[in-house]
């Protein structure tokens, strides 16, 4: 044997990582909608609500600039980004970010759950995510990797919240290799997800920071593509378009479950889904939101 890595099937079906991907991805929403974390980034120095997120999201790679951001985002115009990149780290380092990043988190959480925190639900619930977490291979995944790099906190609400962290970034990352593959480009993915009955222009575009002409762009390069009729509506082709990268991505984002197994994520769920539910019962995070997560 020559130890190389085979490559094998999933062993479990692609929904699995997208039910776990709803399920716990509004514990990480926290992160950047909750007042007590805008409040920490501000404190830190950071100015205004993007700036917050693009440098606190970005923070475990670095320093980075606008143009690593607009790569591994995505689908963010990268002049938008460029207004809060580099600039963010003249007024705070990485470390005062990723400090305030964890400090607004918690202080958040303990607000919004209150002595939940320290239940044994969130302490198991924090123990199956970690393990999963945990498992996830760093190569092509630079956010996942980035976050992977990073210490475990010590209280188990902040490692749940931490493994959430990792396993969206997870996701992400290989969404990003599923657009890419598609041949879709940042404007692009965001003009298909609106037709095809995701978040709205009116969400989607001022919050990624296309302009009306490159919108209206993309939109002609997908009519073009046979992916939007002449009125600009979804097609088949284009229906069919946006199932398959959302396969793509949910099987991407599989390696995480198959190690921890059905019944460990079927548990995990069962923890993890009244606690996300009192999370969004109190105000955790609006929906719809500038980034569009799930409300559950």
């Amino acid at each position: 044997m020559s130890g190389k890595r085979i490559a094998t099937l999933p062993k479990m079906d692609g929904g699995v990582a997208r039910r776990m991907w709803r399920v716990l991805e509004p514990f990480h929403a926290v992160t950047y909608f909750s007042d007590e974390s805008r409040q920490a980034f501000n404190d830190a120095g950071l100015r205004g609500f993007w700036m917050g997120y693009f440098a606190g999201r970005a923070a475990p790679m670095g320093p980075v600039g606008p143009g690593v951001v607009t790569a591994t985002f995505y689908g963010f115009r990268h002049s938008m980004v460029a207004r809060a990149l580099p600039d963010a780290w003249t007024f705070a380092t990485v470390t005062d970010v990723l400090t305030a990043r964890l400090r607004g988190v918690d202080r958040a959480l303990r607000r919004l759950l209150g002595d939940g925190v320290h239940s044994p639900e969130i302490a198991e619930a924090a123990g199956l995510s970690r393990a999963a977490a945990e498992a996830a291979d760093r190569a092509g995944r630079p956010l996942y990797a980035a976050n992977a790099d990073l210490p475990w906190p010590a209280e188990a609400h902040l490692v749940l919240w931490q493994a959430t962290t990792l396993l969206r970034e997870h996701r992400g990352d290989g969404h990003v290799v599923a657009l890419a593959a598609a041949g879709l480009d940042g404007c692009e993915s965001h003009v298909s997800m609106a037709a095809t009955g995701g978040l709205g222009r009116d969400v989607l575009q001022s919050n990624r920071g296309w302009t009306d002409e490159e919108w209206d762009a993309a939109v002609r390069r997908l009519q073009a593509r046979g992916w939007l009729d002449e009125a600009g509506n979804v097609t088949d082709a284009g229906n069919a378009g946006r199932r398959e990268i959302e396969r793509r991505t949910d099987e991407l984002a599989l390696e995480p479950w198959n190690a921890l197994g059905d019944d460990k994520a079927d548990r995990l769920a069962e923890l993890a889904s009244p606690i996300v539910q009192r999370l969004v019962d109190s105000g955790g995070f609006p929906v719809p939101n500038p980034i569009g997560v799930p409300s559950s």
